[in-house]
């Protein structure tokens, strides 16, 4: 009798049955399925359908998932750990860290870093509303004449000091769910750019903290004052409201040099 055997590894009982199937499979003369109905009578184990429908019984009830999730939300810096021990204290009932990570993921709410950006109030929006309505329609022969600088700041230490916060899919950036910068120290490097329409400055990478006289001798001297050269008094330069950028030694260069900075709603 041939047999094609295909091995069923998360089947027990499949795998028992196949490999009864192989040590009778010398017999021609009796019929397969004579032997497998003997077998599974004989066997003192459940059957398939008893283990499928054998299930752990749930450790939390349906209000102790609520706590989960009403606690959850108000603190999401909590661990699970940290949830885990808040329910034994409330309820008495005690769950691992798993357990927790399945409960809070059947509401839709997982372990996620926290977005970081610059957090707007209403009283950011508005000017920058304004802001945006007055220049509208403007052309992209008015934009070419603007160019936008800004820096960043890149660590050159690991962020050893993650945060996990608890949140739903899609809302990474929602106030609840994002802090304004990283806070954690050392050696860091600056990078500052420059972009114009069809053009960029070369990128200038330094390892001090930009301050305005570093503003005035690198950025604007070395970068900004040739742009103002080539294009003519049309020239508008934007920065991002950094107070390096308003220190008096910037603004007197700026009027030196007649280079008319382009108004941006401070944050």
């Amino acid at each position: 009798m041939n047999l094609y055997i295909t091995t069923f590894a998360c089947n027990e009982l499949f795998s028992e049955i196949l490999r009864f199937l192989v040590s009778i499979s010398g017999d021609t003369d009796l019929d397969v399925t004579t032997h497998i109905s003997f077998f599974l009578l004989t066997r003192r184990r459940p059957t398939l359908t008893q283990a499928l429908t054998e299930v752990a019984p749930r450790v939390t009830a349906p209000n102790e998932d609520r706590y989960l999730a009403v606690t959850a939300q108000r603190n999401r810096r909590s661990t699970a750990s940290d949830l885990s021990r808040q329910l034994s204290s409330a309820t008495g009932t005690t769950v691992s860290r798993q357990t927790m990570y399945r409960r809070l993921g059947h509401i839709g709410l997982y372990a996620r870093r926290p977005g970081r950006c610059v957090l707007l109030t209403a009283t950011h929006c508005r000017p920058r509303l304004t802001w945006s309505r007055e220049h509208a329609l403007w052309t992209p022969q008015q934009w070419s004449c603007v160019m936008f600088s800004d820096e960043s700041r890149f660590s050159l230490q690991s962020d050893s000091r993650r945060t996990l916060i608890w949140a739903a899919p899609g809302t990474r950036y929602y106030q609840e769910n994002s802090i304004e910068r990283h806070r954690y120290g050392g050696a860091g490097l600056l990078v500052w750019g420059g972009i114009i329409l069809g053009s960029r400055t070369d990128l200038h990478v330094q390892s001090v903290t930009m301050t305005g006289h570093i503003c005035w001798d690198v950025i604007l001297e070395q970068h900004v004052r040739l742009f103002r050269g080539t294009m003519g008094a049309e020239f508008l330069f934007m920065d991002d409201n950094a107070r390096p950028h308003r220190a008096n030694i910037v603004d007197e260069c700026l009027q030196s040099e007649d280079i008319t900075r382009m108004d941006w709603p401070a944050y």
